[in-house]
């Protein structure tokens, strides 16, 4: 075990959690423990799935906690195990699935779960941008896809009406983001435009949008002797043109994961780009009209668009508990997939739905229609056909890259870098970061 813990650990981040929650004394139904990362009205959503399916029936019942973050939510899972206390569930981001798939003795993949509990559980089902993340070479899959999401526009149509700007006119190129915004900021706004998740949006749905490799090897999904290769003159370009656009404060960088999302809903900048799942909490906080539209691109790159890759996370179930409690989790995870819970999710997060016929029920419902724009998520990852350097990624220790990549963002858009070193430095960064991850490879 503590090999395994060790290879976990790599996904920590160095982030200090104190993990002592254990799991509550079970009752006449089986507890099964679910440690999640979603607060806000996605963690009120998630919640109330957990109601949902304990109302449902009697011999199971969900019990959710929120642990902070993904990388605290899943460092606490680390540590938990050192006392036996792990939760049966946790919720672990997308971009860690690497090190899960390697910590094999600590997981329960969700294929088997589903196989020796005897509920439906096909790969078929669920939407291929989605499962291509988290099958194994031979299509298993791993973990439980739950949520989904993928990096749209949204903007203040309030501010576009101030500005003289179409309010129903999104700009769909990145030079039009950048002539919109100056409009924005003429007519009084804070900022132009801002974003979260910094890497997500401007390096890894970058490139797969314009077709551009991230790494070698399909973006590691085809080994885990991958190189990144992002340091080309497209993404260069990018985000020299971020950096120069901080200055007038046309583009105004907003931090890392989701520290820009406060910047839009209080209506300071007039333009955002993130997750399609911010929709709920937008809404939610958002005291103006809010119009949506896709990703941007840039005309001149040969092929783009092409399509966006997926972010979220999914549901691993961790060894350790009991057949009772592997038993109930079976039977949550099969009424997850049903399609009116799917659909319903999918319809109240902005979070993709995970599977065909979740999709097919929202339009049939008219939820499409009713709400212009819901449906950019799916357009954009369903865009063209998935290449080698759009089908998604799979790197070791991405956490630890990611934040390099970050890292090196942050000093160009401040001006400490030019962008050509600042993404030579990240890729050189981040390959120390895989090749340590794979000498460490059980």
């Amino acid at each position: 075990m503590a090999g395994i813990l060790g290879r976990l650990a790599q996904i920590a981040t160095a982030v200090l959690v104190c993990a002592t929650a254990g799991i509550a004394p079970a009752g006449a139904a089986t507890e099964i423990a679910w440690w999640h990362a979603m607060s806000g009205e996605l963690g009120r959503q998630l919640e109330k799935l957990a109601a949902d399916f304990n109302a449902s029936q009697s011999d199971y019942r969900v019990v959710p906690t929120y642990k902070g973050n993904y990388t605290q939510t899943v460092t606490a899972a680390i540590f938990a195990f050192r006392s036996s206390s792990q939760p049966a569930i946790v919720q672990v981001n997308e971009i860690a699935t690497a090190t899960m798939m390697a910590a094999k003795g600590a997981v329960y993949p969700v294929y088997e779960l589903m196989r020796d509990e005897s509920e439906v559980f096909s790969p078929a089902d669920y939407l291929p941008a989605v499962t291509g993340y988290y099958t194994d070479l031979s299509g298993n899959m791993l973990s439980f896809p739950f949520n989904a999401s993928t990096p749209i526009l949204y903007y203040n149509k309030t501010l576009f009406r101030r500005a003289g700007l179409d309010p129903e006119v999104p700009p769909t190129t990145w030079p039009e983001v950048g002539t919109m915004a100056k409009r924005l900021i003429d007519a009084g706004a804070a900022c132009g435009f801002t974003t979260s998740w910094p890497s997500w949006v401007h390096i890894e749905n970058f490139s797969a949008y314009h077709n551009l490799p991230l790494a070698t090897q399909s973006n590691g999904l085809g080994g885990l002797d991958a190189e990144l290769v992002f340091n080309n003159p497209a993404v260069v370009r990018h985000i020299a043109q971020l950096a120069d656009w901080q200055k007038t404060k046309t583009f105004d960088y907003g931090g890392r994961a989701t520290a820009a999302e406060p910047r839009f809903q209080q209506g300071d900048c007039g333009i955002f780009i993130g997750s399609s799942a911010t929709r709920a909490d937008i809404l939610a906080n958002a005291k103006f009209d809010v119009g949506y539209g896709r990703l941007p691109y840039w005309p001149d790159i040969a092929g783009a668009p092409q399509n966006t890759i997926i972010g979220g996370a999914t549901l691993w179930v961790l060894r350790g508990h009991s057949a009772g409690e592997y038993k109930g989790a079976a039977k949550f995870f099969a009424y997850l997939s049903k399609p009116e819970v799917q659909a319903a999710w999918h319809q109240h997060t902005g979070y993709l739905p995970i599977t065909k016929a979740a999709y097919d029920l929202t339009r049939a419902q008219g939820f499409y229609d009713r709400n212009p724009g819901t449906a950019i998520s799916i357009e954009q990852i369903t865009l063209k056909p998935p290449t080698e350097n759009s089908r998604g990624l799979r790197l070791g220790s991405f956490v630890l890259v990611r934040a390099a990549i970050e890292d090196e963002i942050e000093h160009a858009v401040r001006g400490d870098k030019p962008a050509k070193e600042a993404m030579d430095a990240a890729v050189e960064r981040g390959n120390k970061l895989l090749r340590q991850f794979e000498r460490t490879k059980p």
